[in-house]
C-alpha cells in the first residue's frame, strides 16, 4: 500500500454574526481542517487503489480531531459536518472518493457516533480551484436549518499530482435560517435521515 504523504495541514475558520438580519445570540462557527497529499496514483491508471482508503484512516482521524478542537474541543457542540476532496489534475475524479470512509468515519469517531451520512463533494481542478463542500446535521440529513456549505481552497494546490481533502464541521444551523422543515430539536435520530 502506498505511503500517505503530507505536504501541509491548513486550518479556516469563520464566526459568522449575521447575513444581513440581526445578530445572532451567539455566533455561528464554521470550520475546515484540510490536508494536502500526494497522489500516489496520478499520471496512470491503477485498478486496485481501495487498500489507499485504508492507508488515509490515520490521517482523517487527525484532520477530525485537529477540527474538535479548533472549535472548542467539546463533541456535544457539534452539530453539521462534511467532507470533501480536490483532485489535481494529474489524477482522475475517482481518487477522490476515497476519502469518503476514511473522512466520514474518522469525524464520526471523534463525534461519540454521529449517525447522519457525511455529505461529500469532489472535483478535479488546477491549483487554486475552490470546493464547496456540502454540511448537513450530523444526526439527521433532513434538517434543513442545517444545509449549508463552507468553501474552502489553498492558494497551492492541489498541485498536478496531488489531492487537496477536507473535513468540515459547524457548530450550528445557518443563523437567519427560516426555510421551515424537521427541526434538530425534533430529531428521531434512528436512522440517520429523521
Amino acid at each position: 500500500m502506498p505511503e500517505v504523504r503530507i505536504r501541509k495541514i491548513a486550518t479556516a475558520i469563520e464566526e459568522i454574526h449575521h447575513e444581513g438580519g440581526p445578530p445572532a445570540e451567539t455566533p455561528l462557527l464554521r470550520g475546515a481542517a484540510m490536508a494536502v497529499i500526494e497522489n500516489p496514483f496520478a499520471g496512470r491508471y491503477v485498478e486496485d487503489i481501495q487498500p489507499f482508503m485504508e492507508d488515509l484512516k490515520p490521517l482523517g482521524l487527525d484532520l477530525a480531531k485537529r477540527l474538535l478542537a479548533l472549535l472548542g474541543g467539546d463533541p456535544a457542540r457539534i452539530e453539521g459536518y462534511g467532507k470533501a476532496a480536490l483532485v489535481g489534475a494529474a489524477g482522475e475524479l475517482e481518487h477522490g472518493a476515497l476519502w469518503h470512509s476514511p473522512g466520514g468515519y474518522a469525524m464520526r469517531e471523534v463525534l461519540g457516533g454521529a449517525k447522519a451520512i457525511v455529505p461529500s463533494s469532489k472535483k478535479v481542478g488546477g491549483v487554486g480551484a475552490r470546493l464547496d463542500v456540502p454540511v448537513t446535521h450530523v444526526n439527521a440529513s433532513y434538517v434543513r436549518s442545517h444545509f449549508d456549505s463552507m468553501e474552502v481552497g489553498l492558494n497551492d494546490a492541489p498541485r498536478a499530482n496531488e489531492i487537496l481533502v477536507v473535513l468540515v464541521m459547524t457548530t450550528g444551523p445557518r443563523v437567519h435560517n427560516r426555510a421551515g422543515g424537521l427541526a434538530a430539536a425534533d430529531i428521531v435520530g434512528e436512522d440517520g435521515l429523521r
